[in-house]
């Protein structure tokens, strides 16, 4: 029996046809990534291409061609930003066409990387083994691709719980601990540090956000002071976070000092590395990352200052064995087999949440072996080279402030007003708006800052110029306003007053 006119296979019936319009989309994106610098960073999404995506979920065919021109027309000119030289709003790399083409080879294979026998799985393992090399771990550590650091936070928590409790925590949960666990980061920690104790089931009250100096660092003093209160108060200190760069303004922790405290008080030590671990990469940047070979796990992204299409995400662990023990689970469906497609000696899925995993490790791949890490290094440091001209610059201008040191890439700093907070989150959005820059805001020491955040390859001088004038710019004709506004109204009550003593 043969399959009739009716197949439902959803390949084509003519692939040459389908060549054709492959061709013309990937031609279409490749005009799009050469013409990003001489288009806006970003534009406002207009109403009727949002209207046009609340519709009926599609039942009948529509040519390929067609909804590529919908694409072209609603989606494409709309995007993040990202990929623009004067994105520095918030920390996103900007991608690369090698990137781009590495997840079109991904889709096509549309592996599935929980595990068993292929290839994919052999790319993965040696993209593990270079970051292994690249910070100096074992070769027993382990490690997997994740959606980001956020996640990869997350697991980090749950592997140092099992450290503590041992594995009975997995069936009994926290109960399989007699005292409360209390982690431990800086006042300058990221967010998803609370979320990932949340998720874990310890609650954001036990991960005691500790005071930075005036460095934006956490204060190792502070640090030790709350584990001896918390050890007092019979809690039990499971776990610090270090940051390989702050969120807010790029500061790195004392990783050493850290690591020193974390193995006198048998805490597990993880790093957040999401802005900066891959300093690693850089011959001028990498010793400022010092400490970091000594943490026992580390969480960071390639899709960020490794320039990998989103997402990238990645985690490494010093003890595999303990890494395993977190995660890898028995069930008949995933028995494993000497021979066949069962076999294989290391599946993912044995050291994360995840069955079902993309092949994010290709896109990785392509990019080290394409590029070479010592030009990811070299972009990493011309992008700190860029934040150090930046901050001289708003130093040199009386109307500029900086809000915190320039330890990396990321530069805060502010318009001096009187009304200071409103006027710089009014400069933003209106730089936002324009379309040449895209800076972002942030709080330091309760102020609010402009945060320019460089981290896209495209980034150069004429980008940062541009930040600054148009800063000067807006910050000046605001404060035009508000005078006339101050004087009008000066005007008003005077009038005002001369009329009551007529």
């Amino acid at each position: 029996m043969t399959d009739g006119p009716a197949s439902t296979s959803l390949d084509p019936q003519d692939w040459s046809e389908l060549r054709a319009q492959g061709h013309r989309m990937l031609d279409d994106m490749f005009d799009f990534l050469a013409a990003v610098p001489d288009g806006p960073v970003w534009r406002r999404p207009p109403d009727e291409a949002r209207e046009r995506r609340y519709t009926a979920p599609p039942v009948q065919p529509t040519p390929l061609a067609r909804v590529h021109e919908e694409f072209l027309d609603d989606v494409l000119p709309y995007g993040g930003g990202n990929l623009h030289p004067g994105f520095m709003g918030w920390v996103q790399g900007g991608g690369s066409s090698v990137g781009m083409l590495a997840e079109m080879l991904a889709g096509a294979l549309n592996a599935n990387l929980g595990g068993r026998d292929h290839m994919p799985i052999a790319v993965e393992q040696e993209v593990l083994g270079w970051v292994r090399q690249m910070f100096g771990f074992p070769d027993t550590a382990t490690g997997l691709f994740l959606t980001g650091t956020s996640q990869a936070n997350f697991l980090a928590v749950l592997i140092a719980r099992t450290r503590a409790l041992g594995k009975g925590v997995r069936q009994d949960g926290l109960q399989a601990g007699d005292q409360r666990l209390t982690a431990y980061t800086s006042a300058a920690g990221h967010g998803c540090l609370d979320a990932a104790m949340e998720m874990a089931g310890h609650g954001s009250r036990n991960l005691r956000r500790i005071p930075v100096d005036a460095d934006q660092r956490m204060d190792l003093d502070a640090l030790r002071a709350a584990i001896a209160a918390d050890r007092r108060a019979g809690l039990r200190p499971f776990m610090v976070v270090g940051a390989a760069g702050t969120v807010d303004a790029g500061a790195i922790d004392d990783l050493a000092g850290i690591a020193d405290i974390a193995q006198a008080e048998d805490l597990a030590f993880h790093v957040d590395g999401a802005i900066a671990a891959l300093a690693v990469l850089s011959p001028e940047l990498a010793p400022r990352m010092a400490g970091i070979e000594r943490c026992d796990s580390l969480a960071f992204d390639f899709h960020k200052w490794g320039q990998v299409p989103y997402d990238a995400g990645f985690l490494l662990v010093r003890d595999g064995e303990a890494h395993r023990a977190t995660f890898a689970a028995r069930t008949a469906y995933l028995q494993r087999s000497d021979r066949g497609l069962a076999a294989g000696d290391w599946w993912p899925c044995d050291y994360g949440p995840d069955l079902s995993r993309g092949f994010r490790a290709l896109k990785v791949w392509f990019t080290l072996k394409t590029y070479g890490s010592a030009a990811l290094g070299a972009v990493m440091a011309h992008t700190c080279a860029l934040a150090q001209e930046l901050s001289a610059r708003i130093e040199a201008e009386p109307e500029l402030e900086l809000l915190a040191p320039t330890a990396l890439n990321i530069v805060c700093f502010g318009y001096r007003a009187a009304d200071a907070d409103r006027l710089n989150a009014q400069i933003v959005v209106e730089l936002q708006e324009a379309g040449e820059v895209a800076p972002s805001m942030t709080r330091i020491n309760g102020r609010t800052a402009i945060r320019a955040a460089i981290v896209n390859h495209r980034t150069r001088r004429h980008d940062i110029d541009a930040l600054v004038e148009g800063v000067l710019a807006l910050g000046r004709r605001r404060a035009q306003l508000a005078d006339a506004h101050a004087s009008a109204s000066a005007s008003v009550k005077i009038g005002s007053v001369e009329g009551v003593q007529a």
